[in-house]
């Protein structure tokens, strides 16, 4: 498969998996609205909610994740690979040049953040920079400003919405049942006994499977941003080294959290050597390395 074919493969991927969880959302809204007898307004008042805090979340992304990492600003002087790799790709790109960061930690990583690519930030750790060649870090940094050409943050930002608005309305509908809410749909009686049931299992199980959907489109975005990156180095095996030699680093981050592991390259807390087979893939955060290679040496 070409750089190309793997790129247009992965956006249809992504935008076929949106596209059924925002049915999801839809179905799950309605089941509950209809079960608690109230309309669409209610339904539209729990997601403008859901919302705010997501959206502020997303617009200053940046700062809040930089501030958990103890990041320091990076400069010429004391980061010069980083720095002319990063204009080097930015001038390949056609992308403004982000802020660069290094968060002083010997584990090997590195992230991309904010709203869009004038208001973006990269990020390494002392650990990779040290141990990387430049034909590496070429390729972990064009991985990381195809995140940021692609809008990734902005997507998993709308995603985010989505889920906590599934969090949102199960928890409101188990209260609502458990205090013995009563619909005021004068429907027949058994569609509605139905539906309460539906609405229960929905509750329970619609939060996981929200999670569920949030991790696969992650891991999505992941294989989009390696293959972007072969296409802007036009050299995908310095990240294919890359990759190697971070998943044979076996220190956690200490700057990382369950909240911003997703946003890193590779699992900055190392969960996946516990992770055995298709199941328990389904709960990570990013894909298998081994895989993401053998996709880029198929380039």
């Amino acid at each position: 498969m070409s750089v190309y074919q793997q790129i247009a493969s992965n956006k249809r991927k992504t935008w076929f998996i949106v596209g059924m969880f925002t049915a999801f959302v839809v179905g799950v809204s309605w089941v509950f609205a209809q079960v608690m007898g109230y309309g669409p307004g209610a339904v539209g008042i729990a997601m403008i909610l859901a919302g705010i805090g997501s959206f502020a979340t997303y617009w200053f992304s940046d700062r809040i994740v930089l501030t958990m990492s103890g990041a320091r600003p990076a400069t010429r002087e004391r980061d010069f690979e980083f720095f002319t790799v990063t204009e080097n790709l930015c001038l390949a790109a056609r992308l403004p040049m982000p802020d660069l960061y290094v968060i002083e930690d010997t584990a090997m990583n590195a992230f991309a953040t904010g709203r869009d690519p004038k208001h973006a930030v990269v990020c390494a750790t002392t650990g990779l920079l040290q141990r990387l060649d430049r034909s590496e870090l070429e390729g972990v940094v064009a991985h990381e400003l195809s995140h940021i050409e692609n809008y990734d943050i902005r997507l998993m930002a709308v995603v985010s919405v989505m889920v906590g608005f599934i969090a949102l309305i199960a928890d409101i509908f188990l209260r609502w049942s458990f205090w013995g809410g009563k619909s005021d749909n004068e429907g027949g009686k058994q569609f509605q006994a139905i539906l309460f049931l539906v609405g229960i299992v929905l509750a329970i199980l619609s939060p996981i499977a929200a999670q569920l959907i949030q991790l696969a489109i992650s891991r999505n975005r992941e294989f989009l941003a390696d293959a972007s990156a072969a296409k802007l180095t036009h050299y995908p095996e310095g990240l294919v080294r890359a990759l190697q030699k971070i998943s044979a680093d076996r220190e956690p981050l200490e700057a990382a959290n369950k909240a911003t592991a997703h946003m890193y390259i590779s699992d900055p807390l190392k969960n996946h050597k516990d992770a055995v087979g298709w199941f328990a893939g389904l709960f990570q955060t990013h894909p298998p390395v081994d895989e993401r290679i053998s996709r880029l040496k198929s380039l």
